[in-house]
């Protein structure tokens, strides 16, 4: 029972223990009320270990592995990260880490064990590299922060793992689009209008796809040809409801707008007038589609609410029929269906499987943005210019990541060679 005192008052139990003192003056904790001298044992014996523990309820090193991966989420992820990668993080935890690591003590797990882990992960399932290096992800952020910032641990353990040597070079998943394949995509979509203006849009821009379809007409200054990119649009499946899609209060899915990518996202680019021509004909479209769908077009508001994982407010997107009074600022959103319906990047789903065994383009919508660097590199466009086009934070990413060679600059290299060794 160590220094935890138990004495009975009246009918009940208390028990009480010294702390610190305070101002010199000897200060207690204490408790009444219990039944029994078992169940105030008990009782204080827990308490005492947690005032031990500075508050917490557990010993550190007596810790599951399991259950420290719960505190790290909720204690830095949930407040930290976006929350892709926080729902990223939780199925990797409970479908790879937590079946073979969550029921080792935190403090016994060694380098040994998570590269033998990392290993047999590597041999029986045959991820990718790119997955793998995503679960080493979690085990390295896990683990350092159990080591740097909250100490539980003395030596982290996942600081020298490593990843198994792949025979097989990465894929690169970036295709450049040629001009043909863009006539291609847009003919075949061009009575889609949502899809078909969403495509173009990118395709003129080089925005990411949640950066495209987080755009409301507001952000689109047709006088000064601009587009101003200050949001992204954030999709979260919500626990309950249907699969009834799109009624207020029955879907699954809800979008929100979320936080630019980086700092250097929060952007405004200009445009030119095959773009600025082609919006000005889809916000007329639109308009007459409001007008014929009259009392059953959907219409979308902003709803400030709290994000439980970090308490910050955040916006989501509610819809009602045009019929429905709502007592919420309107959005007006660019990319909607012909009804109003708004599916964000959803909308490009089905298209994508046509693109791919249809017309036989193996690209994704960011691919889009690739192209537009690439071929306004190809064109002599400064490169501080593009990357600040594209919203990176420094030259050197839009040269390693999207800046890719094409033949026609091998051929221009060879040429300026040429030119250069035979003056």
């Amino acid at each position: 029972m160590g220094k935890v005192y138990i004495q009975k008052r009246g009918k009940v139990y208390q028990y009480q223990f010294a702390i610190a003192p305070i101002d010199g003056k000897r200060k207690c904790i204490n408790k009444s009320g219990f039944k029994t001298k078992a169940e105030a044992e008990k009782a204080g014996i827990i308490a005492y270990n947690e005032y031990l523990n500075t508050g917490r309820n557990y010993i550190p090193s007596k810790m599951s592995y399991s259950d420290y991966l719960d505190y790290w989420i909720k204690e830095h992820c949930e407040i930290n990260l976006k929350y892709h990668t926080i729902e990223a993080y939780k199925s990797i935890i409970k479908n790879h880490i937590k079946p073979k690591l969550g029921h080792y003590l935190i403090s016994q797990i060694t380098t040994a064990t998570l590269q033998e882990f990392i290993n047999n992960v590597y041999l029986d399932k045959g991820f990718s590299k790119n997955f793998l290096k995503n679960i080493l992800k979690v085990l390295k952020g896990s683990f350092g922060y159990a080591n740097d910032v909250v100490e539980f641990i003395k030596i982290n353990p996942a600081l020298k793992v490593r990843l198994p040597k792949f025979d097989i070079p990465d894929e690169d998943p970036v295709y450049i689009l040629s001009k043909e394949e863009v006539d291609m995509m847009l003919e075949r979509f061009k009575n889609n209008r949502c899809v078909y203006y969403a495509f173009m849009t990118a395709y003129y821009t080089g925005l990411r796809v949640a950066e495209t379809f987080a755009l409301t007409w507001e952000d689109i200054d047709f006088e000064k040809k601009t587009i101003t990119v200050n949001k992204n649009i954030l999709k979260k499946n919500q626990n309950g409801g249907t699969k009834t899609r799109h009624i207020n209060g029955n879907s699954t899915t809800v979008w929100y707008f979320g936080t630019c990518k980086t700092k250097s996202s929060y952007r405004t680019i200009e445009i030119g007038d095959t773009l600025i021509n082609a919006l000005l004909k889809y916000k007329e479209e639109q308009e007459i589609n409001r007008r014929n769908y009259g009392d059953t077009y959907m219409k979308h508001y902003k709803k400030t609410v709290i994000n439980p994982y970090n308490n910050k407010p955040e916006i989501k997107i509610l819809n009602a029929y045009a019929e429905i009074e709502v007592a919420l600022p309107e959005t007006h959103l660019v990319f909607l269906k012909n009804n109003g319906v708004f599916e964000g990047t959803d909308s490009c789903k089905y298209p994508y499987k046509v693109i791919h065994y249809e017309l036989g383009i193996p690209c994704r919508f960011h691919d889009f943005r690739d192209t537009h660097a690439t071929r306004l590199i190809e064109s002599g466009a400064d490169i501080k210019a593009v990357s600040k086009r594209l919203g990176h934070s420094n030259i050197r990413t839009t040269y390693e990541i999207y800046v890719k060679v094409t033949t026609k600059m091998e051929s221009d290299t060879v040429s300026k060679f040429e030119e250069y060794a035979n003056n």
